[in-house]
């Protein structure tokens, strides 16, 4: 276990003492290190947040009027004798992996994390350390993910054959991290390309980082006589159903998780389509990235956390089951959704 003096859990979330400082927390504290801009990540209240400095400005957005200063991945920032630093979580632009070392003791908390590569985000590193904070969203051997390319590969597919039937497309997935990747992967030759208004500013934040994305409009950037059965409409899971959608006529939803995955799902959330395509990690690599931090003892929070504590112990580990408010991709709606608007 690591020492309380490094690392512990209070009412308030994860807390560094030797520092004063709080990671994630889920409470509103004087200082917090934020490891992603997602909503159960990233709360707002506290007086200060630091976060890496690609995500500087997706925390800002979701975190409106907040104190918000970023550093970049691997520069030392020491409180208090301890040195902090942030690692690529490759999660979601500006995903961090928190790193704390106090008199020779290393812990990193990862947040949300998934090591396969992502044009919209920097790849995952693993930290070596004593302890490793992981997530178990997909903590299942079932889950078991395949390459982008081919993902990517049968949405345009699928965008395609809609054009063809004549009905519009309404690929589904979270307006943060979801939606820029899709993005990245989507074909611009086959259509316009439409944003639901929860996802522009953010999607901008990509552009302006360096993110390369085609270029997408606004419901109300569109000509009237839109032929809608051409377009690809991203829209958060909140959407489905709402008058926004009517506006589209006829029209097939998709929607994009890693809950995809399991039989059953698509028929309960009543979508026409699902993609297999989730930002954390899967069963393999979950394994892979707890090794390769060499780890001595092993916290495991949301998600099948008992699951992979069982598997970890059976293996000789020290692993801890850790109860925290996160979520990681809910399995029933989208935590970063906005209201549908109205464009």
């Amino acid at each position: 276990m690591p020492s309380p003096d490094l690392l512990t859990l209070t009412e308030r979330g994860l807390y560094c003492p030797a520092a004063d400082v709080y990671i994630d927390p889920w409470r509103a504290v004087d200082r917090a290190i934020i490891t992603h801009a997602h909503s159960d990540h990233a709360r707002w209240g506290s007086r200060h947040y630091l976060c890496a400095a690609p995500g500087v400005e997706v925390l800002r957005l979701r975190l409106a009027g907040a104190n918000v200063h970023g550093i970049d991945y691997g520069e030392v920032a020491t409180v208090n004798g301890v040195r902090i630093t942030l690692h690529p979580a490759g999660h979601i632009l500006g995903s961090a992996q928190v790193r704390l070392e106090h008199r020779g003791e290393v812990a990193v908390v990862s947040g949300d994390y998934k090591t396969a590569p992502d044009t919209t985000c920097a790849t995952f590193e693993p930290v070596p350390c004593h302890t490793f904070v992981t997530e178990s969203t997909f903590g299942l051997p079932i889950y078991r993910w395949r390459p982008d390319a081919e993902i990517f590969a049968e949405i345009n597919d699928w965008w395609a054959e809609n054009q063809r039937l004549g009905v519009a497309s309404l690929l589904m997935g979270y307006a943060l991290g979801k939606a820029q990747r899709a993005l990245s992967g989507l074909n611009p030759e086959l259509g316009p390309i439409v944003l639901h208004g929860s996802m522009t500013s953010l999607t901008e934040a990509y552009r302006h980082a360096g993110i390369a994305l085609p270029p997408t409009r606004t419901v109300s950037e569109m000509p009237r006589d839109t032929d809608w059965s051409q377009v690809l409409i991203l829209a958060p899971p909140s959407a489905q159903g709402t008058p926004w959608t009517r506006r589209f006529g006829d029209h097939r939803t998709a929607f994009m998780s890693g809950w995809m995955a399991i039989r059953g799902t698509r028929r309960r959330r009543a979508i026409d389509r699902g993609f297999v395509l989730s930002d954390h990690v899967d069963w393999p690599s979950l394994m892979t990235a707890i090794d390769a931090t060499g780890a001595e003892t092993v916290w495991v929070t949301h998600g099948y956390s008992n699951v992979v504590v069982r598997h970890l112990r059976d293996q000789g580990r020290d692993a801890h089951v850790l109860e925290t408010q996160f979520e990681g991709e809910s399995g029933q709606d989208d935590p970063e959704a906005s209201e549908a608007v109205s464009e």
